[in-house]
Protein backbone atom coordinates (compact mmCIF):
# COMPACT_ATOMS: atom_id res chain seq x y z
CA UNK A 1 0.00 0.00 0.00
CA UNK A 2 1.53 3.30 -0.50
CA UNK A 3 0.16 7.15 0.40
CA UNK A 4 -3.29 8.21 -1.38
CA UNK A 5 -3.41 11.52 0.36
CA UNK A 6 -0.14 13.05 0.90
CA UNK A 7 -1.08 16.87 3.00
CA UNK A 8 0.30 19.33 4.16
CA UNK A 9 0.02 18.45 7.57
CA UNK A 10 1.55 14.59 6.77
CA UNK A 11 4.23 16.42 4.92
CA UNK A 12 5.16 18.45 7.98
CA UNK A 13 5.66 15.38 10.29
CA UNK A 14 7.71 13.84 7.41
CA UNK A 15 9.77 16.69 7.87
CA UNK A 16 10.23 16.84 11.29
CA UNK A 17 11.23 12.93 11.66
CA UNK A 18 13.53 13.81 8.81
CA UNK A 19 15.05 16.56 10.86
CA UNK A 20 16.68 15.06 13.46
CA UNK A 21 20.30 12.81 12.84
CA UNK A 22 19.03 10.49 15.19
CA UNK A 23 15.94 9.39 13.61
CA UNK A 24 17.50 9.45 10.07
CA UNK A 25 19.78 6.76 11.23
CA UNK A 26 17.24 4.65 12.54
CA UNK A 27 14.92 5.12 9.40
CA UNK A 28 18.12 3.89 7.37
CA UNK A 29 18.95 1.26 9.54
CA UNK A 30 15.01 0.05 9.59
CA UNK A 31 14.78 0.44 5.40
CA UNK A 32 18.05 -2.02 5.00
CA UNK A 33 17.00 -4.46 7.33
CA UNK A 34 13.58 -4.73 6.87
CA UNK A 35 13.05 -5.20 10.65
CA UNK A 36 15.20 -5.06 14.00
CA UNK A 37 14.74 -4.81 17.79
CA UNK A 38 15.60 -2.28 20.34
CA UNK A 39 18.60 -3.77 21.36
CA UNK A 40 20.20 -4.22 17.78
CA UNK A 41 19.44 -0.60 17.34
CA UNK A 42 21.18 0.91 20.30
CA UNK A 43 23.98 -1.39 20.02
CA UNK A 44 24.65 -0.05 16.46
CA UNK A 45 23.97 3.47 17.26
CA UNK A 46 25.52 3.73 20.47
CA UNK A 47 22.19 4.79 21.92
CA UNK A 48 20.85 4.55 25.25
CA UNK A 49 17.59 2.85 25.49
CA UNK A 50 15.87 5.43 26.56
CA UNK A 51 16.81 7.70 23.37
CA UNK A 52 16.17 4.57 21.21
CA UNK A 53 13.27 4.16 22.45
CA UNK A 54 12.03 7.81 22.57
CA UNK A 55 13.38 8.24 18.69
CA UNK A 56 11.10 5.01 17.61
CA UNK A 57 8.04 6.45 19.69
CA UNK A 58 8.11 9.66 17.90
CA UNK A 59 8.74 7.68 14.26
CA UNK A 60 5.66 5.60 14.97
CA UNK A 61 3.82 8.66 16.42
CA UNK A 62 4.76 10.32 12.56
CA UNK A 63 3.49 7.33 10.77
CA UNK A 64 6.53 5.72 9.76
CA UNK A 65 7.24 2.57 11.57
CA UNK A 66 5.57 -0.22 13.02
CA UNK A 67 5.85 -2.06 16.07
CA UNK A 68 4.95 -5.73 16.82
CA UNK A 69 5.77 -7.79 19.90
CA UNK A 70 7.15 -11.39 19.96
CA UNK A 71 7.31 -12.50 23.49
CA UNK A 72 9.69 -10.02 25.26
CA UNK A 73 10.82 -8.40 21.60
CA UNK A 74 9.38 -5.48 20.15
CA UNK A 75 10.32 -5.72 16.51
CA UNK A 76 10.19 -2.30 14.37
CA UNK A 77 9.51 -1.86 10.83
CA UNK A 78 8.78 0.79 8.37
CA UNK A 79 5.02 1.23 7.56
CA UNK A 80 3.79 0.04 3.76
CA UNK A 81 2.75 3.53 3.22
CA UNK A 82 5.25 5.84 3.23
CA UNK A 83 7.56 3.77 1.56
CA UNK A 84 7.71 5.49 -1.66
CA UNK A 85 8.97 8.72 0.36
CA UNK A 86 11.02 6.82 2.55
CA UNK A 87 13.00 5.30 -0.35
CA UNK A 88 13.12 8.45 -2.40
CA UNK A 89 14.81 10.59 0.92
CA UNK A 90 17.30 7.05 1.94
CA UNK A 91 18.51 6.60 -1.27
CA UNK A 92 20.00 10.33 -1.59
CA UNK A 93 21.35 9.70 1.56
CA UNK A 94 23.17 6.11 0.47
CA UNK A 95 26.81 7.04 -0.02
CA UNK A 96 26.38 9.09 3.56
CA UNK A 97 29.47 7.57 5.86
CA UNK A 98 27.45 7.78 8.64
CA UNK A 99 25.00 5.77 7.48
CA UNK A 100 27.63 3.45 5.71
CA UNK A 101 29.26 3.08 9.21
CA UNK A 102 25.98 1.86 10.82
CA UNK A 103 25.01 -1.00 8.23
CA UNK A 104 28.27 -2.11 8.48
CA UNK A 105 28.35 -2.30 12.15
CA UNK A 106 25.11 -4.29 12.15
CA UNK A 107 26.24 -6.50 9.92
CA UNK A 108 29.14 -7.29 11.94
CA UNK A 109 26.84 -7.32 14.82
CA UNK A 110 24.66 -9.91 12.49
CA UNK A 111 27.53 -12.31 11.40
CA UNK A 112 28.65 -12.82 14.95
CA UNK A 113 24.91 -13.46 16.10
CA UNK A 114 24.90 -16.16 13.57
CA UNK A 115 28.04 -17.64 13.99
CA UNK A 116 27.51 -18.07 17.46
CA UNK A 117 24.18 -19.85 17.16
CA UNK A 118 25.90 -22.23 14.44
CA UNK A 119 28.36 -23.31 17.24
CA UNK A 120 25.71 -23.77 20.32
CA UNK A 121 23.63 -25.87 17.30
CA UNK A 122 26.74 -27.79 16.31
CA UNK A 123 28.73 -27.89 19.87
CA UNK A 124 28.72 -31.89 21.21
CA UNK A 125 27.44 -32.06 24.76
CA UNK A 126 28.98 -34.41 27.25
CA UNK A 127 27.50 -35.72 30.24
Amino acid sequence: MRLKNFSLPYGLQLHKAFGDESRVRILHLLWRNQEMVVADLEQVLDFTQTKTSRQLAYLKNAGLVSVRRLDNWMYYALKDEPLDVLHQFLGHLEKDPQLLLDQQTYQTLWSNRELAAYKLQNRQWRG
